[in-house]
C-alpha cells in the first residue's frame, strides 16, 4: 500500500460519497497522502476533509467521518478521524498468512539488503559538510543510506571555494566532551550510535551510559537482539532444525471448544504482529531516512525493532522447551526470529555500528 494507493482510494470514497449524496463538494482532481508526523496517530494522513468542509457547508471532522465510512482498500487496517479533521491510515502491510510468509522469505532472500532499492537512483547528493566529527558521521551515514537506495554520492568537506550543497545541518558535539578523546573513551561503535541516534537539531549526549551493558541502553538492546537471533540460530542447529518460513507462530496447544484457536494462540499471534509490522516497514523507513537525510529514524527504527523482537520471543518462544519436539511453530518462529536479525544487521551496518553474533 502506497500514498499514491491511499490517495486513489481516497478520491474513490469523495466520488463515492458525492455519487451517494452523502456530499456536495465538487470531486477534486488529486488527493494528497502524507506520512503522518511524528507523535501523530497512524501510518498515514490526509486533509481533503478540511479542504472539502467549505464547500460542503459542514463542519470538517463531519466530512472526514463521511469519508472514512467510504474508504476501502486492501492494506489498510483502520481508518480513523483525528484533529480538526484530518483522515488516519493505520496499514496492515503483514494482515494475512500468505504475506507474512512471504515477508520472512524476502528477507531471507536478499539478506541485508533487505529493504535497499532504486529511490534515489538518477540522484547526484552533493553532501557538504563542516569538518567536525558529528557533521563527518552523519554525512557518512547519509551517504550510505543514499546510496542504497540508488543515488550517486559525493562528499564534500567544508572548506574555501567549496560551492553551496546539500549540506548536512547538524549541532556540534557538546560542551564538556571533546572530540579528540572520544573514540578513545567510547570505542568506533558507541560513538557512532551516541552520535547518529539523536535527531540532528538535538544534542548528542555523548556519556558513558554507551557503554553500559544492559536494555536501558539502546544500542545494547539493539546489538544483544541481534546476538540472540543468532544464538537461536545455533541453539536450533544443535537440536537438529532450523527455520522455515511459514504462519505457525501461535502456541501448539489444544484449540479452543469451537475449533477455533486458542487464547494462547491469539495472543502469540498478538505477539509477534508488531514485529511483522515493523520487518514490512524497514524498507519504507531506509528511504524516508535517505530522503530526508536522518540516520536517526532508522536507529530508532531498529530499537523498535528489538523491543518487538523480545515481545515475540518471550511469548512465542523459538526453541522447544525441555525434551519437546520442534513443530512447524518453532521452525516458522525461528524463520521470523531470524528475519529481525537480517534487519538488525543490515540496519546497523549502514549506520557504520558492528553487529556481533555473540555479546
Amino acid at each position: 500500500m502506497t500514498p499514491a494507493d491511499l490517495s486513489r482510494a481516497v478520491l474513490h470514497a469523495v466520488r463515492r460519497a458525492v455519487d451517494e449524496n452523502a456530499l456536495r463538494a465538487p470531486v477534486p482532481a488529486r488527493v494528497r497522502v502524507e506520512r503522518t508526523r511524528p507523535g501523530g496517530s497512524g501510518d498515514y494522513a490526509c486533509a481533503v476533509a478540511l479542504q472539502l468542509a467549505g464547500p460542503a457547508a459542514l463542519p470538517p471532522r463531519e466530512v472526514a467521518r463521511i469519508l472514512a465510512d467510504r474508504v476501502a482498500a486492501a492494506g489498510v487496517a483502520r481508518v480513523d478521524v483525528t484533529g480538526p479533521g484530518f483522515l488516519s491510515f493505520t496499514l496492515d502491510p503483514v494482515g494475512d498468512a500468505g504475506a507474512r510468509t512471504a515477508l520472512v522469505r524476502d528477507i531471507g532472500a536478499r539478506g541485508s539488503a533487505y529493504g535497499h532499492g532504486d529511490a534515489l537512483r538518477g540522484e547526484t547528493l552533493r553532501l557538504l559538510h563542516p569538518a567536525e566529527i558529528r557533521a563527518e558521521t552523519t554525512a557518512a551515514a547519509v551517504a550510505a543510506l543514499a546510496a542504497a537506495q540508488g543515488a550517486d554520492v559525493r562528499l564534500l568537506a567544508a572548506g574555501p571555494g567549496r560551492a553551496p550543497a546539500d549540506a548536512v545541518e547538524i549541532r556540534p558535539v557538546p560542551a564538556g566532551a571533546p572530540a579528540a578523546g572520544l573514540p578513545a573513551r567510547l570505542g568506533p561503535d558507541a560513538l557512532r550510535w551516541g552520535l547518529l541516534r539523536p535527531a540532528g537539531h538535538d544534542r548528542a549526549p555523548l556519556g558513558d551510559d554507551l557503554l553500559v551493558q544492559s536494555a536501558a541502553n539502546p544500542l545494547f538492546l539493539v546489538r544483544y537482539a541481534h546476538a540472540r537471533t543468532r544464538a537461536l540460530l545455533r541453539n536450533a542447529r544443535d537440536l537438529g532444525f532450523g527455520p522455515e518460513a511459514g504462519s505457525e507462530t501461535a502456541s501448539d496447544g489444544p484449540a479452543s471448544p469451537d475449533g477455533g484457536p486458542g487464547r494462547a494462540d491469539a495472543h502469540a499471534a498478538d505477539a509477534a504482529h508488531p514485529l511483522w509490522v515493523l520487518l514490512a516497514d524497514h524498507p519504507a523507513v531506509l528511504v524516508a531516512a535517505a530522503r530526508l537525510r536522518a540516520p536517526d529514524r532508522l536507529a530508532r527504527h531498529l530499537e523498535a525493532v528489538a523491543h518487538a523482537f523480545f515481545d515475540f520471543h518471550d511469548a512465542c518462544p523459538p526453541l522447544p522447551p525441555g525434551d519437546e519436539k520442534p513443530s512447524a511453530a518453532h521452525r516458522s518462529r525461528l524463520a521470523l526470529a531470524e528475519a529481525a536479525g537480517t534487519v538488525l544487521a543490515g540496519g546497523l551496518s549502514l549506520l557504520g555500528v558492528s553487529a556481533p553474533e555473540h555479546l
